[in-house]
C-alpha cells in the first residue's frame, strides 16, 4: 500500500496546547477516524489563542503538520475588505500543501471549503474526498458561497478524481456524489434502554448551538406550552451560542425556571447520559445535513421531533421514527401530546428509532472510510 500523505482544508477553528491540535470534538472525532489509515497529516485551518472549552479535544496522530491561516468571511462590506487582503496568503498556503499531498481532503461547506474548492481544480490527478456537511437538497434555500461550493463539487469537469459524501440521496447528482452518513457511538457502547414512565416526568433535551439557525427558542416555546396545558414536562438545552442571553431572560421573564434549564456545552459521556434518560430530543432547525443530535438522541431510545429539512424526513421516516414539525406552534403541541396520551405510541416510535440509528456506528463508519483511503 502506498504511503498516503494527507491534507484537510477546514473551517474548523484550533487552539495549540502542548504541541498538540485541538478543535470541535464532532469533527476531530470523526477526523480521528480517517487518519487511522494516513501516514502524514497536513491541516490547513484557522489557529486561534483562547480558552479550550469542554466540547475541544484533540487529534490523534504523531505526525501532523499544522498550517495557520487567518479567519475570514464575507458577510459585510468590511469583512470583504480585509478579507480580500488575506486570501493571498490563504490560497497559497493551500495550494502549497495540496501540492506537498497525495490525498486532498475538503471539509465544506464553509469559508476555507470554497476556496479549497477552487484550489483543487489545479490538481485533477490527485486523489480527493470531500465532505459537505450541511444540506445538500438541490431545492433549499443557501448562501451563494453554498451554492457555488455544491456547484463546484458537483462538476466533474472542474472537480476529477473526487469522492463528495453527502447527506442524502438525491436525484440528478454527478458521478462524484455519494450519498454518506455520519456516527457517534460504537457497537460496544450499544446497551439496552428503558424509558421511565410519564408519570415520573416527561424529559426534553435540545443539544446544538444556540443560534438563531437552530431554533432553540421554539423548543423553549413547545415545552412552555405543555406546561401550560398541565403535562409534567422539562427541558434541557445543552449548547452554547448569541442566544444565550437572550434565551436566559425569556425563561426568567415567563417563569420557567422550573421547567426549563441552559446547560451550556457538555461533552460526549455526559451527553450520553442525558440522552438516556431522556424521552425526546428536539431540534427545530432551519437548516441541517445529517443532524448529529437527531441520531444521538435516537440511539439512546429518544424520540426525535425535528424539522423537514435536508435528510431529516429520511432519517424519521417521514413521521414513523419520529415528530416532524410543522413549525405552527398550535399543530405541534397537538401532535406531541398525541405521543404523551398514548404512551405506546410513544414506546413504539423510541424503539423502532433506536433499532435504525445503531445501523450507523462508527465500526460501520470507519469500514466505509477505509474503502475511501486503501487503494
Amino acid at each position: 500500500m502506498n504511503s498516503v500523505k494527507f491534507v484537510i482544508i477546514t473551517h474548523v477553528s484550533h487552539v495549540c496546547k502542548s504541541n498538540e491540535y485541538l478543535g470541535y470534538s464532532p469533527y476531530v472525532q470523526e477526523m480521528n477516524i480517517w487518519l487511522e489509515y494516513v501516514d502524514e497529516v497536513i491541516i490547513v485551518a484557522p489557529l486561534r489563542k483562547r480558552k479550550i472549552t469542554p466540547i475541544d479535544i484533540s487529534y490523534q496522530h504523531d505526525k501532523i503538520n499544522f498550517k495557520a491561516v487567518p479567519d475570514f468571511s464575507f458577510i459585510s462590506l468590511k469583512n470583504i475588505l480585509v478579507s480580500i487582503f488575506k486570501l493571498p496568503t490563504i490560497f497559497w498556503k493551500i495550494f502549497w500543501a495540496m501540492k506537498a499531498a497525495n490525498h486532498i481532503h475538503l471539509r465544506c461547506p464553509g469559508n476555507m471549503g470554497l476556496i479549497g474548492c477552487f484550489v483543487q481544480v489545479l490538481f485533477p490527478n490527485k486523489i480527493k474526498t470531500a465532505k459537505y456537511a450541511g444540506n445538500w437538497d438541490p431545492k433549499s434555500k443557501q448562501p451563494w458561497s453554498y451554492r457555488l461550493q455544491k456547484w463546484i463539487l458537483n462538476n466533474a469537469f472542474l472537480t476529477r478524481n473526487m469522492q463528495v459524501l453527502v447527506y442524502g440521496d438525491w436525484e440528478n447528482q454527478s458521478k462524484n456524489i455519494k450519498p454518506f452518513f455520519t456516527a457517534t457511538y460504537s457497537e460496544a457502547e450499544k446497551e439496552n434502554i428503558e424509558k421511565t414512565d410519564f408519570n415520573i416526568g416527561i424529559k426534553f433535551v435540545f443539544v446544538g448551538s444556540l443560534v438563531s439557525g437552530k431554533n432553540p427558542l421554539y423548543s423553549i416555546e413547545l415545552v412552555e406550552k405543555l406546561v401550560t396545558e398541565g403535562y409534567n414536562v422539562t427541558l434541557d438545552l445543552y449548547g452554547d451560542g448569541v442566544e444565550r442571553d437572550s434565551l436566559e431572560n425569556y425563561v426568567q421573564m415567563n417563569k420557567l425556571e422550573e421547567y426549563i434549564n441552559l446547560k451550556g456545552n457538555q461533552n460526549k459521556e455526559t451527553l450520553k447520559d442525558v440522552y438516556q434518560k431522556s424521552h425526546f430530543v428536539i431540534l427545530p432547525s432551519k437548516s441541517e445535513g445529517w443532524p448529529k443530535a437527531i441520531a444521538e438522541g435516537m440511539f439512546w431510545g429518544c424520540t426525535p421531533i425535528a424539522t423537514k429539512v435536508s435528510c431529516v424526513s429520511y432519517m424519521l421516516d417521514y413521521g414513523k421514527r419520529g415528530t416532524l414539525l410543522e413549525m405552527d406552534l398550535d399543530k405541534d403541541v397537538e401532535q406531541i401530546e398525541n405521543l404523551i396520551v398514548n404512551q405506546n405510541d410513544f414506546l413504539k416510535k423510541s424503539q423502532i428509532a433506536m433499532e435504525w440509528s445503531r445501523n450507523f456506528t462508527t465500526d460501520v463508519f470507519e469500514k466505509e472510510i477505509s474503502k475511501l483511503l486503501i487503494k
